[in-house]
This record gives structure tokens, sequence and C-alpha cells, in this order.
């Protein structure tokens, strides 16, 4: 069905088809390189939420520049103003699996004389290359610190409630 005029004297659209259906099919959907609005809602698999957009602006970003996670720049590719959809994705699409290696102990001496870590503290710290770099303190005692690189939600797989409201 190509594109249609409402004009006096005109037909009415064909049995079962509504307005709002026929200017659905000529909608454009989000593909890579729009810059796109999104309503949120992120879950754990215990049902826990992690993060949302409610009571803020919706989240914008460019679909497939890499500004989110791989797995949700697929679930939006297609989606059309004003679709809701619910999807899961794997900790290899989110933020990735754990690193041990990323979980290291550091000598106390090392940190600055004014810092009293405890756990659950964030930490930043500047890598010889000049990258900032985010630490997680996750234990303490008195001659070291145990700090973890690994993102926050790394290894787990992540359920997003998603509504388009907009492509630009």
């Amino acid at each position: 069905m190509g594109p249609f005029l409402l004009v006096p004297g005109g037909s009415a659209p064909a049995s079962g088809d509504t307005l709002a259906s026929l200017w659905r099919t000529h909608m454009s959907h989000a593909k890579s390189g729009d810059t796109v609005k999104i309503h949120y809602t992120g879950t754990l698999d215990d049902g826990s939420q992690f993060d949302s957009s409610s009571g803020r602006d919706p989240l914008e970003f460019e679909v497939g520049s890499g500004q989110v996670i791989p797995g949700f720049d697929k679930a939006v590719e297609g989606m059309a103003v004003g679709d809701s959809k619910s999807v899961r994705i794997e900790a290899e699409d989110a933020y990735g699996q754990r690193h041990d290696q990323l979980v290291q102990e550091v000598d106390r001496s090392l940190l600055p004389e004014d810092l009293d870590p405890k756990a659950g503290m964030a930490l930043q710290s500047n890598s010889p290359d000049g990258q900032v770099m985010q630490f997680m303190v996750t234990a303490v005692n008195e001659e070291t610190v145990t700090v973890d690189a690994n993102h926050p939600l790394a290894g787990q797989a992540l359920s997003f409630d998603i509504e388009l409201v907009d492509i630009k």
C-alpha cells in the first residue's frame, strides 16, 4: 500500500484498517545512524530493578554508535515510535563476563593517606596511558584493599522493557 491522502469525497480505509495502523505502516523504523529517544526499565533475573528512565527525560543515543551496550542497540533496531518491547540481553551482549584478573589486592601504602577505604566505595585511578579506570572496593584489612575493575553488572543477563519515544 502506498502513501495516501485524505481528500473530500475520498474512500474510507479498507475494512479492519484504522488510520493508526495505516500511519504505522508508513512510519520509519529505528536503524543504525538514527538518533532515538527511549524510556526503559532494566531488571536482573531475580526481578530487582537496576536502572530506569522513569521520572527522567528519555535516554537519547545514536543507534549503532556504541553509546549503549550491544544488545540494547540490537533491541531498538527496527522499532517504530510508540513501539514497546521486553528483551533479555545475555552477558556477552551487555557488560561481558566477569574477569578474575580485574580483581586485585593493593597495598594500602599505595593509596592516598587521607583515603579511608570501605567496602562498596567507588574509586578512580589513571592508567599509565592516561585512561581513567573505575574500581569498586570489595574488601579492606589492615595491610591491603581489594579492588574490582569489573563493571558491577558484568556476568549478568539483563532484561529491559523498552518504549521508543522518538526517532530523529
